[in-house]
């Protein structure tokens, strides 16, 4: 799940609208901000709230598509890990592209993008123009995601930034836990005959009335000096992961040929490229997408390590369960997206009260009493799914339950230990650094998980063994965090 009300907003997208120093260096006297608008909050959190189902209706929309469109199990996780790798992608420079030309100009290309690619999605005719458009809605949800957050930091002061911050958690929770049955309520309707094809074409009558409220509801603001957008940057870390994800992908059905493993060599060669770019650019005090600086400090590292074998799970996780509700036990969408809701019931149960329990136990002891949570409850949907015969599906409910409470454990707490050392000068390219990882994790967990899930025959061992490896990735991110320097 999203949570990028825990995080500081991504590079270019971090601080309020700053005011230039005066004639004699000093900073002219702090004036009072108006109010919002009043339409603000209803126009940003539609676009975070479409942004956040369409990460996760597709998981119970999968099963149709396969049918309809007659997709292979890699066009299937490319529908999944492309709109996360888009996203990963273009977040960085968005933020800079929000500073440079308008944050608000940005947003409203961005929304009137994702409108446009949700309606491609929805009237696909093919398998790959469903890929295609689901990597238009990645890269125009990029546009959008550090906008909502730069605007919500300039618009508001105060208390009420704390309430801004706090409905936009609470509407990505909402589009997280519950874009499952959200989709299964809209495949079960089959509005005007559509199917699995309403699961995006609900999102243009929502687009189209916040884009024509956008102009009058969020204020402009850019940053007082326009920051370069390192093109080198982008172009080598976008192929640089697309050479990463596109092999994992594509090489089990395949049977792994010779363009696989060279793609996989290109990539690494590429990462490296780029570090040394981002360090160079870094030093001679230039514009890199990457503040090198920021690897200086363990606790980032190791923070970046515990957030990457956390969100290798997420989406991941989501997708076989999917798969396996409605392939390996014959549910609809609609059942499949009801027996989401008990993973939703533990994940809102925890993550509302996450800082009332740091508050008591601290970030590190949260975040192993989480994972290890995680942990149980996927471990106790291994056995529900060895064990099922004819049982209910109900079984997993309790497995689900626990998954959820130990992830709402975990989510705000691990980004908060990613950040808790990185000086406030450098807070938002951290940020952007912690978005993309997730945003990568995702994808390429995807990709792994994939080749768990589709590598074994029978649907039920299938998902067993995909929740087994990633109850061992919870375990590895307990351990990370027990490798986290101790805050005062």
């Amino acid at each position: 799940m999203s949570t990028a009300l825990d995080t500081p907003p991504p590079t270019g997208a971090a601080a309020p609208t700053e005011q230039a120093p005066g004639p004699t260096g000093q900073s002219p006297a702090p004036t009072e901000q108006a109010p919002a608008p009043r339409g603000l909050l209803p126009v940003v959190l539609t676009a975070t709230f479409m942004t956040a189902l369409d990460t996760f209706v597709v998981n119970v929309a999968v099963p149709s598509v396969q049918a309809d469109l007659g997709a292979g199990p890699a066009v299937v996780q490319w529908v999944m890990a492309g709109f996360g790798l888009a996203i990963a992608v273009g977040l960085v420079t968005a933020g800079r592209l929000g500073d440079r030309y308008g944050r608000r100009r940005v947003f409203a290309l961005g929304l009137a993008l994702f409108t446009l690619a949700s309606a491609a999605c929805g009237l696909a005719p093919t398998a790959t123009a469903l890929v295609g458009g689901r990597v238009a809605q990645g890269l125009a949800a990029a546009l959008m995601g550090p906008q909502v957050l730069a605007i919500l930091r300039t618009a508001f002061s105060g208390p009420a930034q704390a309430r801004a911050f706090a409905r936009y958690g609470l509407t990505m929770g909402i589009g997280a836990v519950f874009g499952q049955l959200i989709g299964g309520l809209l495949i079960r309707a089959d509005l005007l005959g559509l199917g699995w094809r309403s699961c995006f074409l609900i999102n243009l009558p929502i687009g189209l009335a916040a884009l024509a409220a956008v102009r009058r509801c969020l204020p402009e603001s850019r940053a007082p000096q326009r920051p370069g957008l390192d093109p080198v940057g982008v172009l080598l870390v976008s192929v640089a992961l697309t050479a990463l994800v596109l092999p994992l992908i594509q090489g089990p059905g395949l049977h792994w040929p010779l363009w696989t493993v060279l793609c996989l060599a290109t990539a690494a060669v590429l990462l490296a490229v780029f570090a040394v770019h981002q360090h160079r650019a870094t030093t001679a005090q230039g514009t890199p997408l990457v503040d090198t600086r920021l690897f200086r400090s363990c606790a980032f590292r190791t923070g970046l390590l515990a957030q990457l074998a956390f969100w290798l799970g997420q989406a991941s996780f989501f997708l076989v369960l999917a798969l396996h509700l409605q392939l390996g036990r014959g549910l609809d969408a609609l059942g499949s997206g009801l027996v989401f809701t008990a993973i939703g019931l533990g994940y809102l149960l925890t993550s509302n009260a996450t800082h009332l329990v740091t508050a008591r136990l601290g970030e590190r002891r949260t975040i192993t009493v989480g994972g290890l949570l995680m942990a149980v409850g996927l471990g106790l949907l291994a056995l529900a799914a060895y064990d099922a015969g004819d049982a209910s599906v109900w079984w997993l409910a309790p497995g689900l339950f626990v998954d959820g409470f130990g992830m709402g454990l975990v989510i705000a707490p691990v980004t908060t230990v990613s950040l808790a050392a990185v000086e406030p000068g450098l807070a938002g390219a951290a940020a952007g650094v912690v978005a993309t990882v997730q945003q990568v994790g995702g994808a390429v967990g995807i990709a792994l998980i994939g080749l768990v899930y589709y590598g074994a025959g029978d649907p039920a061992a299938a998902f067993g063994r995909s929740v087994t490896a990633l109850a061992v990735l919870e375990l590895v991110l307990v351990g990370l965090v027990g490798l986290l320097p101790r805050r005062s």
